[in-house]
């Protein structure tokens, strides 16, 4: 049977913590604040063997992101404004939107789903989902698809 390579978005919180230390060992070794991976790996807390079991399965969100549409999906208050305030925080990071489908609001909540090219100078797109999550009258951010 061929084994074929499968992706999940997951929230930092449900990783095991070896993982996110490989990331930032990866961080450390690529920004130069770690002359070695030995360096980094002591500096973290994890072996060599656990870093290089994971080094290529794990990255964060953003770094494989660029080039690509993801579609978001959410609910919202019925709140004037809101909306624009969400398009904002897209265009502040520097994504590209491409569509927008929004339900009518049902007891005063919106469903919403958003597609957003993400490009080379688009920042960090986990950032940009965090600041909708903590968006008062944001509710119940996913990411749906990732082309």
């Amino acid at each position: 049977m061929k084994e074929t390579t499968g992706y999940y978005v997951v929230k930092q919180k449900a990783i095991p913590e070896v993982l996110l230390k490989v990331v930032e060992a990866k961080r450390l070794v690529e920004s130069g604040k770690a002359l070695s991976v030995q360096e980094a790996v002591d500096e973290v807390g994890i072996s060599r063997s656990s870093f290089y079991k994971y080094k290529d399965d794990i990255f964060p969100f953003h770094d494989k992101a660029q080039g690509t549409t993801i579609t978001l999906t959410f609910q919202m208050d019925d709140e004037t404004g809101l909306l624009s305030d969400v398009l904002k925080i897209v265009a502040d990071c520097g994504a590209n939107i491409l569509t927008i489908h929004q339900s009518i609001p049902i007891s005063g909540v919106a469903s919403l789903s958003l597609s957003v090219q993400v490009l080379p100078t688009t920042g960090d797109m986990s950032r940009m989902i965090e600041a909708m999550e903590a968006k008062p009258g944001v509710r119940h951010v996913k990411i749906l698809a990732k082309d």
